[in-house]
């Protein structure tokens, strides 16, 4: 294939999670690239040290790096600010408004999606059910319903920009045919298989264990209340806009921690649970598969992406129904004893990052050839 000049577009830069590791693997394959974005914080991701980022103008607004959500209703806008004419293949990384960027003809638009907005589609009646306006919630509810319909139908609009999709998931690529009535090849995301591995057991083994950001999609309140009931020891890691509201639910048995760990911090802590709780419904579920790369079973809703990272009696177990008492069920029933680390790791090796790296490439340069080959015709 002939040479070629990439560049990538990411909403945000401010934290490091799932998505971020996406970011970094992409950005190992083609150093070279820099990576356009709306805001970036600096002091929050020194992951981003060797990579060259370059912000909107929404980056040199008071306190936009420290506090980005004081510009949301800038940044979708700013997106589409970049000019992009000295390259030939922009791959956008997102779930929100990445796929405005605007491109002219020449340059290649590959949006790599996370999912169809959620807000807006996917997680609708969560987001509406749970707003996060605290005693105002019943008039943002209203408001909501009331000003969604536009949302989407911009959102249509600017799903239509990009010219070719790829989707982490089956899941998410289902939901870009429903949603955007957009076509899309799927290429799972990373995971370090070689950090997150089998290890000589050193803890008591005696805790289940939840990874995840802290927010209303992720249903953590249901696995709280679950081990509430069955007075399970259960530890959360992560952090979120719903924090403080499950550290109130939760009971003695469960423990939070920060994220803000290191990766053998964090594989130490799959190593020695019981498993890995998954109550919602994921996109990919990359946890599940960082779980299982330790040798540790998944118990999980069985919906979205865990169907397909996780095999019934095999690497976990799922549940049918999004309901505390299915969940207590299961983790009344469970019994590690059945799950061998040699089937789990094996089922994460379909997602180890070798196999990412290659598949990715080989998907972005046939788009590329074939989005050549048209522009030719035309």
């Amino acid at each position: 294939m002939s040479s070629y000049r990439i560049a990538f577009f990411y909403d945000k830069i401010t934290k490091f999670g799932g998505a971020e590791r996406i970011l970094t693997s992409l950005s190992s394959i083609w150093p070279d690239a820099p990576i356009f974005t709306t805001v970036y914080n600096k002091k929050n991701t020194p992951w981003t040290s060797t990579l060259k980022i370059i912000p909107s103008y929404v980056q040199t607004l008071p306190f936009a790096s420290a506090h980005p959500s004081c510009y949301s209703f800038l940044s979708p806008l700013s997106s589409e600010s970049f000019s992009f004419d000295e390259y030939n293949i922009v791959i956008s990384i997102t779930s929100s408004y990445g796929k405005r960027i605007v491109t002219k003809p020449g340059t290649l638009h590959i949006c790599y999606c996370l999912t169809p907005t959620r807000y807006l589609w996917s997680g609708f009646e969560i987001y509406v059910d749970k707003p996060g306006f605290s005693y105002v919630n019943p008039l943002a509810r209203t408001a909501l319903r009331m000003v969604i319909p536009s949302q989407r139908r911009n959102d249509f609009i600017y799903a239509q920009r990009p010219d070719s999709y790829i989707a982490i998931s089956q899941t998410v690529s289902q939901r870009i045919r429903k949603y955007y009535k957009r076509e899309s090849s799927v290429v799972y995301p990373p995971v370090n298989t070689q950090q997150f591995s089998v290890a000589p057991k050193s803890g008591k083994e005696d805790y289940f264990l939840i990874v995840s950001r802290l927010v209303p999609y992720k249903r953590i309140d249901y696995a709280i209340d679950a081990c509430n009931i069955l007075k399970k020891k259960l530890i959360i890691i992560g952090d979120g806009i719903d924090r403080r509201h499950l550290m109130l639910r939760a009971g003695p048995t469960i423990q939070f921690l920060t994220n803000r760990l290191t990766d053998e911090q964090l594989a130490w802590y799959y190593q020695n649970s019981l498993c890995l709780i998954f109550p919602g419904e994921e996109d990919f579920g990359i946890t599940a598969v960082e779980a299982q790369s330790c040798g540790k079973p998944v118990l999980g809703l069985k919906k979205g992406g865990l169907e397909e990272t996780v095999i019934p009696g095999v690497t976990g177990e799922m549940y049918e129904s999004a309901h505390v008492r299915d969940l207590a069920v299961q983790l009344k029933r469970f019994n590690p004893a059945k799950y061998s680390s040699e089937n789990c790791r094996g089922s994460a090796a379909r997602f180890a990052e070798t196999i990412f790296k290659s598949r990715i490439r080989q998907t972005v340069e046939l788009n590329y050839e074939n989005y050549r080959k048209d522009s030719k015709k035309n």
